[in-house]
């Protein structure tokens, strides 16, 4: 059965999208740029990291986009002064709570959360660091988990539960204590149900997970194995 569809307008310009897409969903349909560091298509969304935040006309909070359902008639505003200033806090907030130095890192020039900050001019930050000395679990034969970069996005969870049925990955603790920690707390090369397809590695938007053996500034993503291989199984987002 088509799904109904709906006008709405994103910056201005009137589109049309389907019923029960979200607005970073029709936003990409239609050429549409709405930066995110959790949202990867195939996956659910869960409105992580507050980087696509958006306003619709006539409501004074923000929405993110990739959790907020598009209604027919609604006006959406993608850029402007006020989410840059939210944006921009959202992703220094996201670099005080982790180690993030880039120079030794294996994702250097490859790192979604570096390139975030560097397009929305965030040089510097604003607020006090605030991160733990958290450990670096090598306990897993090809690959390595840094909890100092770490953002909380969940793609890995959501990648191993929703393509590779695993269901390795979980979140434990909340606020700055929390982690992403493998089954039963254990040492990720002590899990029974990692099937080391790697899928998670691929899907992380930092260099919190990583392959082994690669050096800083090696280690480059392959997110398109990811949203290919969602989208052939008919996952939905």
């Amino acid at each position: 059965m088509a799904q109904k569809k709906l006008s709405i307008r994103i910056d201005g310009q009137l589109i049309t999208a389907e019923e029960g897409q979200t607005i970073l969903e029709a936003a990409k349909a239609n050429g549409k740029y709405i930066p995110t560091l959790c949202a990867l298509d195939g996956l659910t969304s869960v409105g992580a990291c507050r980087v696509c935040l958006v306003e619709v006309s006539g409501v004074d909070r923000l929405f993110p986009a990739c959790t907020t359902p598009i209604q027919d008639g609604m006006s959406v505003t993608t850029n402007s002064a006020r989410l840059t200033r939210y944006r921009r806090m959202s992703v220094q907030l996201l670099l005080i709570e982790r180690n993030h130095i880039c120079s030794v890192c294996v994702s250097n020039g490859h790192c979604e959360l570096q390139s975030m900050a560097t397009a929305l001019g965030v040089n510097t930050v604003e607020f006090a660091y605030n991160y733990p000395k958290l450990s670096v679990d090598t306990s897993h034969p090809r690959y390595v988990l840094d909890h100092n970069r770490c953002i909380l996005c969940t793609r890995c969870v959501r990648v191993c539960a929703e393509l590779e049925g695993a269901h390795v990955w979980d979140v434990t603790s909340r606020g700055i204590h929390a982690r992403v920690t493998s089954e039963m707390n254990e040492k990720w090369g002590q899990s029974a149900s990692c099937t080391n397809c790697g899928k998670c590695v691929q899907a992380c938007p930092t260099g919190a997970l990583a392959e082994k053996g690669w050096a800083v500034e090696e280690m480059v993503k392959k997110l398109g194995t990811i949203t290919s291989l969602a989208h052939r199984r008919g996952v939905q987002v």
